[in-house]
């Protein structure tokens, strides 16, 4: 009598309206007042309901988990690759790169010329900046410690001859700056970097011996400092010769 009593209520109540609303998830479903084995059927319905929801947050998760380790994985093979078509330096025991660019006198100069010399090969950024600068300050100010040890200063960036004449005639300079207008050299030696989208030379430095050899490779500089570093490092190459 009970049992009928409770179909009878619920065929009502499906009848008449719903009394309440659940919300699984995003969904919002009516649910009847329910009891007995259609109460247990519903619950079994709602559990399933609620498990293919999380089933499905789940996989949404580890789909965006996938997705972003898929880009930065694509995005260190791009900076992989990038640093890989970047020209690297020429190491020490290498034969230095050939170069024939023009001074800031307008004449050409190569390599060929310092043949039987020790060469500091160095270069820099940009003309009338702070840090080159001081680089060039200091080679100028050690000039006289070079010439008895039978080595020139060079220095090479990617300014025209004129901007290399005016620099030099403001800062008192007295030794050779090519300009490697084309950045060509500075490719060559793997010394050029990109400052906001314009390619310029990177502050490296190569110790060239008398025969052509490079002895010695600088990367990445710091201006202050650096003459009496290489200076250094000449005296205790030619001591060992």
């Amino acid at each position: 009598m009970q049992g009928r009593s409770c179909k009878s209520a619920t065929a009502l109540t499906k009848l008449a309206h719903f009394s309440r609303r659940e919300r699984i998830g995003e969904l919002t479903i009516a649910q009847p007042q329910l009891c007995g084995p259609e109460r247990l059927a519903k619950d079994q319905w709602s559990s399933t309901i609620i498990y293919r929801l999380v089933f499905v947050s789940g996989l949404k998760g580890n789909v965006m988990k996938m997705i972003l380790l898929l880009c930065a994985t694509l995005a260190l093979t791009v900076l992989f690759a990038v640093a890989a078509d970047q020209p690297q330096p020429p190491t020490a025991g290498n034969p230095a790169p050939a170069f024939s660019l023009p001074s800031q006198e307008g004449a050409q100069v190569s390599l060929d010329q310092f043949r039987g010399k020790w060469v500091v090969l160095y270069f820099y950024p940009k003309d009338f900046t702070s840090g080159c600068t001081i680089e060039a300050h200091n080679f100028q100010r050690d000039l006289d410690k070079y010439t008895p040890k039978n080595a020139v200063i060079v220095g090479v960036s990617v300014d025209t001859v004129d901007s290399h004449k005016s620099f030099c005639t403001k800062e008192g300079l007295n030794f050779k700056l090519l300009a490697d207008s084309t950045h060509a050299v500075a490719e060559k030696y793997g010394s050029i970097m990109d400052h906001d989208g314009t390619i310029l030379a990177a502050r490296n430095t190569f110790l060239i011996d008398p025969t052509g050899v490079i002895r010695k490779v600088y990367i990445k500089v710091s201006p202050q400092g650096h003459s009496e570093e290489v200076l250094a490092d000449l005296q205790q190459l030619q001591s060992a010769n």
